[in-house]
This record gives C-alpha cells, structure tokens and sequence, in this order.
C-alpha cells in the first residue's frame, strides 16, 4: 500500500479532534469523508477505516510510541507510524515520519500484546469491571470480539420489497450480500460499500442496522393491530422494524425525551413507507402518564453504557467513565419503573440494551420484579459478541399480570 500525503493527513486532522477535542468518531469520519469530493472509493475506505484502527488501538498504539495524551501533532504522527509500521507498510519520505524505530515498535508490539489491557486496548478500570462482571475467560473472549471491526448488515424493509428481491437489486449494482442463518430480514455485505448511494436506500427497500439489533423487534412478538410504545425511539432504527413485523396495522408510538431524534425518525418513516408510527416527544410527565395501562407492547431499548456495540463505537471505551455507568444504571432503573406502567394487564414490556454487563442487564430486570410484583417473568437472551459475531445485547420479556378475579 502507497500513503498519500491528502488522506493521511485527514486521518491526523480527524485523530486530533476525537483524542484532543472529545468529537465523536462518527461524526469525525462524516465530516472528514466530505473533505475532497475527488476522494474514490478506496480513498475514503482508507481514511475511514484507518481512523478508526487508530481510536480502536488507541492505549496499544501511544504505549507503544511512547507518548501520552493530550498528543501534540508529533505525537499523532508518532502514533499513526506505529500503526503503518505494524501493517507492513512502507513508510514515505516524509519529515513527519523521519527517525521512525520500525524494529523496536515491532519488539515492543510484541511485549505489550502479552498483556490483556495493552493487546485489547482498553482503559484498566474498564478492564476491571468486566472481569468482575463477566469472569476473566469470558471478558477475554468477549474484548478481542468487539475489538473487530464491524460488518456492514442491512434490515430489509419487508413494507416495500422481499429480501431476495433486495439481494438481486444490489446485485445489479455489483455489491454482494448474503443472508444470515436466524435472522429472516438480514443480508451482509461480502465487501464493505456506500449502499447510501444507491436507489435501493433512496427508496426505503432496507436500513442499515447490526443483526443483534434486529433481534430485538423479533423478540416483541409483535401482532399487526396491536398497541406499541417504543419508549426510547431515538431516530427509530427498531420503531421501523416494528412497523414492518406489524405490515403497517395497528399503532407505534414513538417516544423519545430529544426531539431531533423524532423529527429523524419521522424522515426515515416517510422513506420506508411506515404510515403507523405517531412520534410524541417526552417533555414531562404527561406523554407516559396519557399511556398507562394502555399498550399491548412496550420496548424500553434503555440508555446504557454501549459496551456492546465497541465494534462501531470504538471510541466509547474512551469516553466512558465509571461516574457515568453509575449514573445510567439509576436512569435504567427508574424508566424501568416510570414507563412499565404504560402496559396494560396481560400486556408485555421488553427491557433491552446494547451492554453485555449483567448490572445493566440481568440485574436491572432482577431488581425491578422484586419491587413490581405485578409483573412475571416471560424470558431473557444474552448476546456476547464472542458468541454471535455480531453485537453484544440483551432483551428480557415481562408479562403485566392481569388483575385477580
């Protein structure tokens, strides 16, 4: 591989506002993917993905250039040679990368990657917890998962095409996808491509969403006619799964407390041709108290620590601090109590996450039957990335008893 000096430096401007400005790498990679619009294909693979490698590796990296945050541009370069060296690639003549040690970041790779925090990358405290959490076998396991990078799932729209129908669309436009063994509305993409593109996207025929996000809609055991609350939308990735599993029958309301997210979700919903979805923005007491008692359904898709989804935030295993898991597990426990009440006896409510930490998960639901005895347990399924291949989640199903005669 040959580095060009315009995408290689884009990766250093982009390394610089994620590690040294606290900008989410998401949205870094947007913005830096619309810096050259003569940038193919592989141009902007390579400042993508090249970005992210670098957040991902982060800790492994800096130890190994020796060098410590807050990192100075000499620093970014230091650590972005470290990452070219390790890859096999010939480093250019240029000043930035001079006086590169490319046999001692090799010697030091191979010291460091004995030891669980560099190999994985991953804050100690962060490490700590997990084992305690999850056990020393499995947190190994489950880190070097989420450590890969993720691979790029569709959810076919079954509102507007079939996914055979999908598969030959996209076929036609010369990108491969295949199904998925038990997930019915799945296809991956052999090779990575910007399917945003392409007029199947345009026309609402599918979403890009994890396979174990596409679990969870399944997990409701949903019926078209039936009353659903999907209590934290957000932009609507399950609300319009939802919809789909529903053909359209029936009504899903649609909360959420930021209401950008609503008026996305109310974009895609126009696109996908999902006309059963009413979004109400929770502003105070009033959305959740209008509903008690009143929803066949509830999905309560929490707010968590997101430590299941590392493979396409790798970025949040820096952000996240334990001040803040702390503060989230009162938020989990609280909707859990607030919003339960919107189901109606003989109704179901479906508590989910994108976390594999049992305190966030099996916990959670543990405490919240104890306290609500009008609910009873129906069934749980834990998803390690370790397991799957795909990302870590958790679903639990609680049935509201219906009233003693």
């Amino acid at each position: 591989m040959r580095l060009h000096r315009n995408l290689v430096f884009a990766v250093i401007d982009g390394l610089h506002k994620i590690f040294n400005e606290g900008e989410y790498a998401d949205k870094v990679v947007e913005k830096l993917l619309k810096r050259d619009k003569r940038w193919g294909a592989r141009d902007r693979a390579f400042v993508a993905e090249t970005t992210y490698d670098i957040v991902r590796w982060k800790r492994l990296y800096a130890e190994i250039a020796q060098v410590k945050q807050p990192f100075d541009r000499p620093n970014l370069w230091r650590i972005f040679a470290v990452w070219a060296t390790l890859r096999g690639i010939q480093l250019p003549d240029w000043k930035q990368l001079e006086g590169t040690p490319s046999r001692r970041i090799k010697g030091r790779f191979e010291e460091l990657s004995q030891n669980r925090k560099f190999r994985e990358s991953i804050p100690d405290w962060l490490d700590e917890l997990g084992i305690q959490e999850l056990g020393e076998n499995t947190w190994t396991k489950e880190l070097a998962a989420l450590n890969q990078q993720a691979e790029v799932i569709l959810r076919t729209n079954t509102l507007k095409t079939t996914k055979q129908e999908l598969q030959k669309e996209l076929g036609d436009l010369e990108i491969v996808a295949k199904g998925l063994r038990g997930y019915p509305d799945a296809l991956q993409l052999v090779e990575r491509a910007n399917v945003f593109r392409t007029d199947a996207f345009k026309k609402g025929h599918f979403e890009v969403q994890d396979a174990s996000s596409q679990l969870v809609a399944q997990f409701m055991d949903v019926k078209p006619g039936m009353k659903v609350v999907d209590a934290c939308a957000g932009a609507g990735g399950k609300t319009l799964h939802l919809a789909a599993l529903m053909q359209n029958k029936g009504q899903i309301i649609a909360m959420d407390i930021y209401e950008n997210k609503l008026k996305e979700l109310k974009r895609r919903a126009k696109r996908n041709g999902a006309h059963n979805i009413e979004p109400r923005h929770i502003d105070s007491t009033k959305p959740i108290k209008k509903l008690h008692g009143k929803a066949d359904r509830v999905l309560i898709d929490a707010p968590c620590s997101g430590l299941g989804v590392l493979r396409r935030n790798p970025d949040a295993k820096w952000k996240l601090q334990p001040e803040f898991l702390e503060r989230i597990k009162g938020v989990q426990a609280e909707i859990l109590t607030n919003y339960s009440k919107m189901v109606k006896p003989g109704g179901k409510l479906v508590y989910a996450t994108c976390s594999v930490l049992p305190s966030e998960n099996q916990e959670q639901v543990k405490n919240f039957l104890e306290s609500n005895k009008e609910f009873t347990f129906v069934k749980d399924e834990k998803i390690l990335a370790s397991e799957s291949g795909y990302d870590g989640f958790y679903m639990a199903m609680l049935e509201r008893n219906e009233p003693q005669k």
